[in-house]
């Protein structure tokens, strides 16, 4: 059974950074097909930020390319989102998921909240 846990939101004046991180167990991560950061900010739908998947490489939305990065550690088995940056309208909960042929998992969520 994957679990995802992510950590590292919080609070940030604009133009700061912070780094998510999204501990996986369960699965080692380099056999998982593609691992994903999504944000939900509050009435909006959920939207993918980030993924990095080992058929394609990492994709981006476009309002985060250039300030986002997403990276995964196999040793430690944890997918990291480095974010620079940062801007008001990116304050959202910030999901990790985890996609496999044969499930799709997510994590409970990390607020991160920028101010103005």
């Amino acid at each position: 059974q994957v679990q995802l846990v992510e950590s590292g939101g919080g609070l940030v004046q604009a133009g700061g950074s912070l780094r998510l991180s999204c501990a996986v167990s369960g699965r080692r991560i380099y056999s998982i097909n593609a691992m994903a950061w999504y944000r939900q900010a509050p009435g909006k739908q959920r939207e993918l930020v980030a993924s990095a998947a080992y058929a394609v490489g990492t994709n981006y939305a476009d309002s985060v390319k250039g300030r986002f990065t997403i990276s995964r550690d196999n040793a430690k088995n944890t997918v990291y989102l480095q974010m620079n940056s940062l801007k008001p309208e990116d304050t959202a909960v910030y999901y990790c998921k985890a996609e496999s042929a044969d499930s799709e998992v997510w994590g409970q969520g990390t607020l991160v909240t920028v101010s103005s």
